[in-house]
Formats: C-alpha cells, structure tokens, sequence
C-alpha cells in the first residue's frame, strides 16, 4: 500500500558522494521516504557515520568505497549494488570536487584533469553502468528509473578562477539532456540539480571569510547559506513516480541568487 506520492519504499537509491554534503541531505530525504539507499564515498569512515545517521529511518543502507573516477571501480561496484539489492530504480551523480588554481593563464594542468577526472567522468561512468541496467530492466517489461545529475549554478555562470570546476558542471547539465532524449524510449527520465552557494566541505573557505559573506551571500534573497537538507525534497522527487513525465530539466536551488 503506498503511503503518499512520494512513497519510494520500494525503490533502490544510488547516490555518488552521498557520504557527506548535498549527497547526504539528498540520502536523508530518499530515506525518510522509503528507499532503500547505496551510498558511494572514498572515505571509510565518513561511509560509516552517513550509514549510522540513515539507520534511523528503519531503511536499508550499503555503502561502498569507490572512487567514480576510476572506470573500473565503477563498473565493480554498480555489480555490487545490483547483488546486494536487486535493482537501481534511481541515480544521484552528485560525487564532485574542485581544486582552487589561481588565475585562468596559471592553472595547473593536472590539477584541471584531476577535476574533470571526477566531476565529468565520474558521472559518464556511474550513469553509462546504471542506464544499461535500467535498459535491460526496461526490455524485460519493468520499464522506469531516473538518473540525475548534480551540476552547480558555476555551470550556466562566468565564474572566475574555476573554469576546471565550470566546464565540468555545464558539461554534465549537457550529458544530462543527451541521456534524456535518448533514454525517454525506456521511461528512464534524466534531470540535473544546480546547487547554488550551499555550506558543505568544499565550501568552508567562503563560510569563514566575512568578505565572502558580505558581498555574495548578502545577495541571496533568502539571505542565507543553502545547507544540505534544502536537497532532500527534490531528491524525493525526482526518485519518486510523481517526476515520471519530467526529464531533462535543470533544477537551481539557490535561494533565489541566480534571478536577482
């Protein structure tokens, strides 16, 4: 018996980086939800702390060290969620980092493939495994399945010195639409979510810079910070049947900073 419109209790929810940040505010509200969560992250012990916070919700909860940047360990361990589960009914490509390399004309080659390396290939992987599993499941007659990838507002905006960071995100907000089209065939739908200035790890230098606050975060209309749990609503969305017609869309949540 379903318990709502957003009822996933008997849905699978992989998400990339979900240890932590906007990955584990989006965990939070699949789990609260239902579903039952695969949380991918690098970091053992961060694995462990997000699968202790999950276990409130009387959900189950895997998670695997995998870093979505090496091919293989992705192909490995898609297997390993479809053994330990059954089935993925949605994706959250939400694993992404940035490396802060000065100028444009200065920036460090390696540094620039380190994060295309994570933030692009890192989501051509986890949803080139998934969607054939979502296809094979789609031929079989259980056709469904939502794939999203999570770009940031860096990816439709100028922003200076992280052009690496930028070029990957608008890169994945164009994966996105790609997957989308073709994939529509299957009812996989494909959907982006562009984070604005949200405090999680990767932002903690901006948190504690005054100037920072003043200038850019004075410009929120809501006037604050974005935290991870703003994340958890339309991750239930888009996991949920209620987005079965809504694909190849971009989702800003930013507080209001990107028309004003």
């Amino acid at each position: 018996m379903k318990k709502g419109i957003f009822d996933l209790s008997e849905k699978v929810a992989l998400i990339t980086g979900g240890n932590g940040g906007i990955g584990l505010g989006m965990a939070e509200g699949l789990a609260e939800c239902g579903a039952k969560i695969a949380i991918w992250g690098r970091n053992k012990e961060k694995n462990e702390e997000s699968k202790n916070l999950l276990s409130k919700y009387n959900i189950e909860v895997n998670t695997y060290e995998v870093d979505v940047s090496q091919e293989n360990q992705v192909i490995d361990n898609v297997k390993s969620v479809l053994n330990d589960f059954g089935r993925i009914d949605s994706v959250f490509a939400n694993a992404g980092m940035n490396v802060f390399g000065g100028s444009f004309e200065e920036m460090n080659t390696d540094a620039y493939r380190k994060v295309l390396s994570v933030n692009l290939d890192g989501v051509f992987f986890t949803l080139r495994e998934t969607t054939k599993h979502m296809i094979k499941r789609a031929k079989d007659g259980d056709i469904g399945g939502s794939v999203v990838g999570v770009a940031s507002l860096a990816g439709i905006e100028g922003a200076a010195k992280t052009q690496p960071y930028s070029a990957s995100k608008g890169g994945v907000i164009s994966m996105m639409k790609g997957i989308a089209v073709e994939h529509a065939r299957y009812g996989i739908r494909a959907n982006t979510i562009l984070p604005g200035w949200i405090a999680t790890d990767m932002t903690t230098i901006n948190q504690n810079n005054q100037k920072f606050t003043d200038k850019v975060i004075s410009r929120v209309p809501m006037r604050r910070w974005g935290e991870p749990k703003d994340f958890s609503g339309i991750a239930a969305y888009l996991a949920s049947d209620a987005s079965a017609y809504h694909s190849g869309d971009m989702f800003i949540v930013d507080g209001g900073y990107a028309i004003f």
